[in-house]
Parts: C-alpha cells; sequence; structure tokens
C-alpha cells in the first residue's frame, strides 16, 4: 500500500507540475486584467493601445515563485511536500485562500451524505432484487425487470438529471421537486418536519441519478452469482436431502453467491469522496466533484494533491477491506 500511495502521489505530483499554466501565471494574469502592470517598474504607457502596459516586472514574478514555494526545483518540492504531508500539512489553498483540510472538509456534507445514502441504497435494494430475479429466473418480474433496468443502464445519469428536471422539476410539466440545491429560501423559518421534508424533497432526484450507474450492475451481478451457485454440486446434495428451496436458496447458496458482491463493499470508503462534476453542475451542489474540477482550472496545486492523496488513501483501505471481507464469506480464502 505504502510504495502505491507514494507512485500514485508522485506521478500526479510531477504531472500536474509538468503542465502548462502555473499558478504563477494564472496570478500574472490576474494582475495584469486588474491594471497592475509594470508593477514595480514604473508602469508606462502602451504606445499600442494607449493604456498602462502590462508587463510584470521580474521582482514581482520572484516574489510570486517565492511566495508559493516555485522558487525550487520540482523534485525538492515533491520532498517538500512528503516532509509536510508527514505532519498531514497539505499547505494552503491558492484559489480559496484556506487550508486544503478546511476546504475539502467543507466539501464533505454534500458528496458524503449522497455517496452514503446511494452505497447503502443500491447494495439493499440490488441484492434482494437480484436474489429475487435469480429465484424467478425466465419468469415474466424477471424478463419485464431486466428490460428496465438496462433500459435505465443506458441512460447516461447527467442526461437523466435533464430530464428529470425538465418533466419533473422545471415546470414546463410537471413540478413536483426543486430545480436544484440542498435547501430552499426559507429552509430557517420551517418547522423540523418541514426542514426535514425539504431536505428529502432536494435530495431525491440527485440521489436517483447517483445511484443509476451501479444499480443495474450489482442487481445482475447479484442474480447470475446466485443463478452460478445453484448449479453446483452441494445444492444438488441440498435438494437431494429435501431442504425447501428458501432454505436452499437463503441459507446455503447465498452466502457464496455475496463473494464477488463484496469486492465492491470495500469501496464504501470512497463515499467520502464521492463527487460527480456534472451532476453538481446540473443540481447546483457545492460538493467534492466541483471543488477538484475547479482546482484543476485554477491550477490550485495543493488541493490537488491534498484530494488526490485522500482519495488513494481511502482506495488502497477499501482494498484491505475487501479481501478481509472475502476471508469473512468465504473461510476458505488464505491470502497468506
Amino acid at each position: 500500500m505504502i510504495p502505491t500511495l507514494l507512485g500514485v502521489t508522485l506521478i500526479v505530483f510531477f504531472i500536474i507540475n509538468l503542465a502548462p499554466g502555473s499558478p504563477i501565471e494564472q496570478k500574472i494574469q490576474q494582475l495584469k486584467f486588474s491594471g497592475m502592470g509594470n508593477a514595480g517598474g514604473g508602469g508606462g504607457m502602451d504606445s499600442r493601445s494607449g493604456e498602462r502596459g502590462s508587463a510584470i516586472s521580474s521582482e514581482v514574478i520572484e516574489a510570486l515563485k517565492k511566495q508559493y514555494g516555485f522558487d525550487k526545483p520540482v523534485h525538492i518540492r515533491y520532498l517538500l511536500w512528503l516532509k509536510n504531508l508527514s505532519h498531514l500539512n497539505f499547505g494552503d489553498s491558492f484559489t480559496y485562500g484556506d487550508s486544503v483540510i478546511s476546504v475539502i472538509v467543507s466539501k464533505f456534507p454534500v458528496s458524503l451524505q449522497f455517496g452514503v445514502t446511494s452505497l447503502l441504497l443500491s447494495y439493499v435494494v440490488c441484492v434482494l432484487l437480484g436474489v429475487f430475479k435469480a429465484i424467478r429466473n425466465g419468469g415474466q418480474f424477471d424478463m419485464i425487470s431486466s428490460v428496465l433496468l438496462f433500459a435505465l443502464y443506458s441512460i447516461p445519469s447527467f442526461m437523466l438529471a435533464i430530464v428529470l428536471i425538465q418533466f419533473v422539476a422545471g415546470g414546463n410539466y410537471l413540478e413536483w421537486f426543486p430545480i436544484g440545491g440542498l435547501l430552499s429560501d426559507n429552509y430557517d423559518d420551517l418547522t423540523w418536519t418541514g426542514k426535514l421534508w425539504d431536505r428529502l424533497h432536494h435530495f431525491i432526484l440527485p440521489l436517483v441519478c447517483y445511484m443509476i450507474g451501479s444499480f443495474t450492475v450489482l442487481t445482475m451481478l447479484m442474480k447470475n452469482s446466485l443463478l452460478d451457485e445453484i448449479k453446483k454440486d452441494y445444492i444438488r446434495t441440498a435438494r437431494a436431502k429435501g431442504l425447501s428451496e428458501k432454505v436452499v436458496y437463503l441459507k446455503h447458496a447465498l452466502r457464496n453467491a455475496l463473494i464477488p458482491i463484496v469486492t465492491g463493499l470495500g469501496g464504501f470508503l470512497s463515499v467520502f469522496f464521492a463527487g460527480s462534476l456534472l451532476l453538481e453542475v446540473i443540481f447546483r451542489l457545492d460538493g467534492i466533484g466541483l471543488m477538484s474540477y475547479q482546482a484543476v482550472l485554477e491550477r490550485d496545486y495543493n488541493v490537488i494533491m491534498g484530494s488526490v492523496f485522500m482519495q488513494s488513501v481511502l482506495m488502497l483501505v477499501g482494498n484491505l477491506l475487501s479481501d478481509i471481507a472475502y476471508v469473512m464469506v468465504d473461510p476458505r480464502i488464505d491470502f497468506s
């Protein structure tokens, strides 16, 4: 895990530092547009435009490099970043003017609530639906539900968001849900029951769009895994003993069928950074996805590195927990 984490941070650090458009260039452009051209250099008139010159003096550029830490070679900056990381110091955001930790934590509530809710609902509903589809395999319910699931799977989440807003939230057809945001303008004036309903009312449409991507995959994975298990010899033996189909499916086959599902459970830690740029823009949600996109646009290196590091740690720990879950579900698995 540790070499992998170092490798990820090393590659990302060098890529973003080698990409054109550093924070220094961004700051210089801001100074030029703000009329502070020739700062420290007298600021003469531009003969072509008649405006004050827009050149930035070398003293100002050197001061900016020192301020942002770009007066050192890139490999030295990476070593300094690792040193600060040992103290859990990711530096300050160039854009927000606050510590990276504070910026990321401020975006947690939006992404976390959608991530946790969509994960729990997806696994609970998909496992139950997958089991029922396996039991009714080839039946009318199985066929109809499969058509609906694959129809939903073919729709991109952002496109579904646009359609839902157009038909049930925009007022053009129906106005059952608010268009975007998490709270109404009069939220503070509502009773506690009104506040609860207001949150749920704003929550439903984005949640549906967050879940649509994994819903079909998990359901069909659960169904197919269970169908594969009931074809094995130990299931035939259980049936030969006169056990009911309910006991055969739920007691004997289900536990082994859950092994492929457990693979994704370790990813539950990633819900802390669950974010979708398009959905957050469409529904006006200020979450991790929008923060990461803006950090890339603004070349906010500290925010980018802090976000990448935290997501990498959560991904690696999640993989470790998946391995542990494997053993808990099937003690025959041995990683030693």
